[in-house]
C-alpha cells in the first residue's frame, strides 16, 4: 500500500513536470500562459495519483507492464524538453542549443518534401511568415521526428531482449486493458489483432491529417496561432506524438496476442487426448 501511494505520487509530480518544463524553459511565459498550465498540470497530477493509487484498473493500459509507459512518457517529455530549446535559438544560442538546431534542421529539411508531413505542418504557417520562424517549426519537426523514431526503437528492443510483457509473468489483460473486455465480440486474437491494425493504420495517417485537421479547425472556430511559442511547441509534440504512441499501442496488442495465440496452441499439444498419440 504504501509502496503503491509513494509510486503515485511520484508519478503525479512528473506529470506536473512535464506540463510545465516548456513554461518554465521559455522566456517572457505570461501570467495567463501560468494559469493554464497550472490548471492543466493540477488535473492531470491528481487523475495520475488516482489512477496509480488504486488497486484496481482506471483508464490508463498497460500500466502495470513496464517499460511501455515509461518510454511514451521519456519521448514525450523528451520532445517537450528538446522543442523549448529549439525556442530559445536566437536567444541562447548554448552549444547544446545549436546542435538540437543543427540535427532538427538536417532531419527537417530532408523530410520537408511535397505532401510530407513536415511540409503539410509547415504550410499551417501564414503565408508572410518570416523565414526564421519556418526554419524554426521545421526544425522542431525534426528533432521529434527523432524522439519518436528514437521511442519506438526502445519498445521494440524491449520486445526481443526484456521479453515485454512476459518479464514479470503472466500477462494481466484487466489491468493492463481496462478498456478491452475480452468476454465480448468474437475471438479474443482477432480482436486484439483488428485493433492492433487499426492502431497502426492510424498512426500512418495521423501526421497527414492533423494538420488538415488544424486548419480545417480554424477556418470553422478562429485560427490557431501557431506562431506562439507556447503553441507550436505542444502542436509539434502533438503532432510526432499521438501517431508514435499508436504505434506502439499497435505493437503492443499484435504481441499480446501472438502470446494469446501461443499458449493455446501449447495448451493443445499438452492436451491429454493428445498425450502418446500421433495421428496417421
Amino acid at each position: 500500500m504504501i509502496a503503491r501511494l509513494t509510486g503515485a505520487i511520484a508519478r503525479a509530480f512528473l506529470v506536473v513536470m512535464l506540463i510545465a518544463t516548456p513554461a518554465l524553459m521559455l522566456p517572457g511565459t505570461g501570467s495567463n500562459v501560468a494559469q493554464v498550465v497550472v490548471f492543466f498540470a493540477v488535473v492531470a497530477s491528481v487523475l495520475t495519483f488516482v489512477e496509480y493509487a488504486s488497486s484496481g484498473p482506471g483508464i490508463i493500459e498497460f500500466r502495470d507492464a513496464p517499460p511501455f509507459n515509461r518510454i511514451r512518457f521519456i519521448s514525450l517529455f523528451a520532445m517537450l524538453f528538446l522543442l523549448s530549446l529549439t525556442m530559445r535559438i536566437g536567444v541562447e544560442d548554448t552549444n547544446l542549443v545549436l546542435l538540437i538546431k543543427a540535427i532538427g534542421a538536417q532531419i527537417g529539411d530532408g523530410m520537408d518534401f511535397a505532401y510530407s508531413p513536415v511540409n503539410l505542418i509547415v504550410l499551417m504557417l501564414p503565408e508572410d511568415a518570416p523565414a526564421w520562424q519556418i526554419e524554426r517549426l521545421r526544425t522542431g519537426s525534426g528533432i521529434s521526428y527523432l524522439v519518436s523514431l528514437l521511442s519506438l526503437a526502445a519498445l521494440l528492443l524491449s520486445l526481443k531482449v526484456m521479453n515485454w510483457p512476459n518479464q514479470k509473468g503472466a500477462f494481466n489483460v484487466w489491468v493492463n486493458l481496462p478498456t478491452f473486455d475480452p468476454t465480448t465480440g468474437g475471438d479474443v486474437v482477432y480482436r486484439l489483432e483488428k485493433d492492433s491494425s487499426i492502431n497502426i493504420a492510424l498512426g500512418l495517417l495521423l501526421p497527414f491529417l492533423m494538420p488538415a485537421a488544424i486548419k480545417a479547425g480554424g477556418a470553422l472556430f478562429g485560427s490557431v496561432s501557431i506562431t506562439n511559442d507556447h503553441m507550436m511547441i505542444w502542436i509539434i509534440a502533438a503532432w510526432a506524438f499521438l501517431p508514435t504512441s499508436l504505434f506502439m499501442r499497435g505493437i503492443a496488442m499484435g504481441r499480446i496476442a501472438r502470446m494469446i495465440r501461443d499458449q493455446r496452441e501449447r495448451s493443445r499439444v499438452q492436451s491429454p487426448e493428445n498425450d502418446g498419440f500421433q495421428p496417421a
